[in-house]
């Protein structure tokens, strides 16, 4: 048992780089909120670090010790009591379901705001092994790999600005190399500073754990083989549509098998599924979802990709960079329910990368292009798209290159540089 308190934060702090992530302030208002918290998030993006950062007095508990694991299975009412006016912090919860019933019947007796702080990397909602959802007494934030932003230390303000037509006048250092180079990077707190090679190997003792040990407990998985292979499929499509038929035909597996494992990898936050938009009655509307990783420095590393030859190739380079801006992105939707996300595409072959849309009803269309010219013909779409399908809403439209000038082109049109969403 580690008990911890400011105290012993600034002591952490000393021995480790702790990123002021974004989260906090929306994990810190649920516990005011809600009697407990699910901290969800893929494996080692930071969760349990994230705890320190709170100023929460109370008792972690981690079940990747074997020991307090084999407690929590022999004596779950015991494991979740916690001393009167303390938090107690329950790491990798998933891997005990039964204290998921305990913990709901100390709730369901005292309503008492923050209660318990619980962090797991596998989505609880769709576990065989739950019972216990804890619905209406938990509140969920969603953790991610470290965003550009969190890593300089920017605030998340870059949906607001564009909400408002804020764009910065320029952007410097952040051309197609630099931005690829960022990607390659990623957000994962242990990999950041890794040189390709060392970083090769970290991913690859990550997955084989993760898809290996951890699945096996959770849910009945033999094939892992297979599973690998998917994964590995699924990091080279990041971003990009393809049919169910294109990669069982390549895996040589059947439709279920494929349902299930892709279930598998949302389930543990390793690939995040952004749905069509759907909200017109207009036919020609795709209902394919686009399926993107977690994190643009697990595709260069699992996929053994070359930065030198991903930026002579068009295909590549602009999976990466479109991934690696949705990874921007989402941390800022995570913080702030007011705004959902989807993307357009139809049987005319009109696409807008992302779509953002806020509770008010105004609507963010989003391209996002790798190269460092752009012209009219690259806002065809989110033009299409704001006369045709915006209505009376307010839509603004932008396309993300690798420029350093935020400029113009039409009614709510801008071309942004693509920094400007980490600056």
């Amino acid at each position: 048992m580690i008990y911890y308190c400011a105290t012993q934060r600034k002591i952490l702090q000393m021995n480790e780089t702790l990123y002021n992530r974004w989260a906090v302030e929306s994990v810190k208002e649920a516990l005011s909120i809600w009697r407990s918290v699910f901290i969800a998030g893929v494996r080692q993006c930071g969760k349990t670090t994230l705890t320190r950062q709170l100023d929460v007095e109370g008792e972690i508990r981690s079940l990747d010790d074997s020991a307090l694991l084999d407690i929590a299975n022999e004596d779950p009412a015991g494991f979740v009591k916690r001393p009167s006016g303390k938090t107690m912090i329950v790491d990798e919860v998933q891997k005990a379901p039964k204290l998921l019933p305990e913990i709901k019947r100390i709730l369901d007796a005292d309503n008492t705001k923050g209660q318990y702080i619980l962090t797991g990397s596998a989505d609880l909602k769709t576990l065989p092994a739950v019972t216990e959802s804890l619905a209406g007494r938990m509140g969920t934030i969603r953790l991610r790999p470290l965003a550009k932003g969190e890593i300089d230390g920017r605030s998340p303000i870059f949906l607001e600005r564009a909400f408002s037509e804020d764009f910065p006048s320029t952007v410097d250092g952040f051309d197609k190399a630099a931005i690829l180079e960022t990607a390659f990077i990623g957000g994962y707190p242990e990999t950041l500073g890794l040189q390709q090679r060392a970083k090769r190997q970290w991913f690859k003792a990550y997955l084989d754990a993760l898809l290996l040990h951890d699945i096996r407990k959770l849910m009945d998985v033999r094939a892992y083989v297979v599973l690998r292979k998917m994964m590995e499929a699924m990091l080279a499509r990041s971003s990009k549509f393809f049919t169910e038929n294109e990669l069982t035909g390549a895996l040589q597996i059947k439709h279920e098998t494929f349902v299930r494992f892709l279930a598998i990898l949302k389930t543990l936050y390793l690939i995040d599924e952004v749905p069509p938009w759907q909200e017109s009655d207009y036919g020609d509307i795709g209902k394919r979802s686009k399926f993107i990783a977690a994190d643009t420095g697990m595709i260069a590393s699992v996929l053994k990709w070359d930065i030198g030859e991903v930026t002579l190739d068009s295909d590549r380079s602009g999976k990466v960079v479109e991934s690696w801006v949705y990874n921007q992105i989402a941390p800022l939707l995570d913080i702030n329910p007011d705004y959902s996300i989807s993307q357009y595409r139809d049987s005319r072959k009109r696409e807008i990368d992302f779509i953002v849309e806020s509770d008010d009803g105004n609507i963010l269309g989003i391209e996002v292009k790798c190269g460092s010219a752009v012209g009219k013909g690259d806002f065809a779409h989110l033009a299409w798209f704001r006369d045709n399908l915006a209505g009376q809403r307010k839509f603004i439209g932008i396309v993300l290159y690798t420029g350093s000038h935020t400029l113009p082109f039409g009614k709510q049109l801008y071309a942004v540089p693509m920094g400007a969403i980490c600056t």
